[in-house]
């Protein structure tokens, strides 16, 4: 597809290739119509000349033609003048005898120089190529007062190939500068397309650097008018996503706190019912009520931190703080929830400090939902261990963190599916499908990366990537 910068330089460098051809091609008629005129005045001025050595007598004609004033005419060797005296005319006297007659077009009015075009056969070879050549022929009268008079016709003639290369040095002359003059326009031309193009590429530029979720209005204020009403136009479009996501973030928000108190309230009173009821039957009744109770809390709390984590949320708030320390912090945090379910939950991290700039609130989020699967799913006796390294500098390094436990882990066939919301990879356990589509979530507003792996010798390996600087 052609690009519209490419689309205006060729619209634009089109018309000029075309004027610059028509102006050569009108440059050398103009050449060659001043090289005709300087030939056919030098041409009339040589058959004057030559006139002059031919003077009528009482008895005929005197030719009074030295050898000197033939090296005159014939001074350029490489295109000596040639020259017919004829009297009448058609009845050779004098010079060269194979130039061809006047056309009986021109007329033959005396003492008026005649100019044409024709070919001459080379002399002494006559199965030479002709030679075109620039003919003046002059019609002359003479003769007594006492006798008829006479008609003398004298022709000179020279090559062509002077008037031709003349008009081509002036062509060249001409153009050289005329294409230098067009190659600076199109340069010029190049720059202002350029210049004028640059808030589109800006734009562009704008919208390529902006997060999925980023749905602030678009600055261009210094941006042409046509450029502003497109910008316009995109800002009305965005805000409208914004009212509309956020609308429905504020309804998923309200809803889960909303149900968070009753089903705190439910969880408690089934609590309290199955320590008092003494029919089993009632006791796992209840029980089930409970599980879902506790089902549906999870499933609020949830929903509550993916409306903090999508892009549409309020701007991410960063702060600065020791990666080591704080996943040291959430492993302790979850060695209770560990011990209770026979999990042995472990760190490995290098020893010093792992700055970051970061969300903790939702960085640790995003590992309690890893952790909590990996308990969850691991299976009592599983071990889960939480990884961390560094990699490259603290300014364009990454922070690495790894969930692994040896449970029975994911198909390959599943890693990248269960990332959706509530898709889940297996029946069991008490999961609504939500906790690796909000690590997702939170990872990538953080402009890093989550995926799915193989833990060795079995089990499952969740590995975080996340830029030690990350851009807001």
């Amino acid at each position: 597809m052609v690009s519209l910068q490419r689309k205006l330089l060729l619209w634009l460098l089109l018309p000029q290739l075309v004027l610059w051809v028509a102006g050569g091609f009108l440059t050398y008629r103009l050449a060659a119509t001043y090289a005709n005129r300087a030939i056919d005045a030098s041409l009339a001025q040589a058959s004057r000349a030559l006139l002059r050595q031919v003077k009528p007598i009482e008895q005929g004609l005197l030719i009074d033609f030295p050898r000197a004033a033939q090296d005159v005419l014939e001074a350029d060797p490489r295109d000596p003048l040639m020259y017919t005296v004829s009297t009448p005319p058609g009845h050779f006297i004098l010079g060269n005898e194979n130039l061809p007659a006047p056309p009986a077009r021109l007329g033959r009015k005396l003492d008026t120089p005649y100019f044409y075009d024709g070919e001459v056969v080379p002399q002494p070879d006559p199965s030479g190529t002709p030679k075109q050549m620039r003919i003046a022929a002059l019609y002359v009268a003479f003769g007594d007062v006492s006798a008829p008079q006479q008609t003398m016709l004298v022709q000179v003639a020279r090559s062509s190939a002077n008037r031709e290369e003349l008009a081509r040095a002036i062509l060249a002359d001409t153009l050289l500068p005329l294409s230098g003059l067009v190659l600076l326009m199109s340069v010029i031309v190049w720059a202002g397309i350029r210049a004028g193009l640059a808030p589109l590429a800006r734009l562009r530029r704008e919208v390529e650097s902006r997060a999925p979720g980023d749905l602030t209005p678009l600055k261009l204020d210094l941006a042409p008018t046509e450029l502003r009403s497109l910008a316009g136009a995109l800002n009305d479009l965005l805000a409208s996503v914004r009212h509309h996501v956020g609308a429905q973030q504020r309804f998923i928000a309200d809803a889960a706190h909303q149900l968070r108190t009753p089903l705190a309230g439910l969880k408690s009173q089934t609590k309290l019912a199955l320590e008092a009821a003494g029919d089993e039957a009632q006791r796992t009744r209840l029980d089930m009520v409970h599980q879902s109770a506790t089902r549906s809390a999870h499933l609020v709390a949830q929903l509550l931190t993916l409306a903090r984590a999508e892009p549409g949320a309020a701007a991410l708030e960063r702060t600065r703080f020791d990666l080591h320390r704080f996943v040291r912090e959430v492993a302790a945090h979850l060695v209770p929830r560990a011990l209770r379910s026979g999990v042995d939950l472990g760190v490995d991290a290098p020893a010093g400090e792992i700055p970051v700039h970061a969300n903790a609130a939702l960085l640790r989020e995003a590992l309690t939902n890893l952790v909590d699967n990996a308990i969850r799913y691991g299976g009592r006796g599983a071990e889960v261990t939480l990884r961390l390294r560094a990699e490259g500098g603290a300014q364009d390094g990454a922070a690495v963190i790894m969930v692994e436990d040896n449970g029975p882990g994911i198909p390959a066939a599943d890693r990248e599916r269960v990332f959706e919301r509530f898709v889940r990879a297996t029946e069991g356990g008490d999961g609504c499908g939500l906790g690796l589509a909000i690590v997702r979530e939170i990872i990538e507003r953080h402009q890093g990366t989550v995926t799915l792996g193989d833990a060795e010798p079995r089990g499952l390996r969740v590995t975080i990537r996340l830029p030690r600087q990350a851009q807001p």
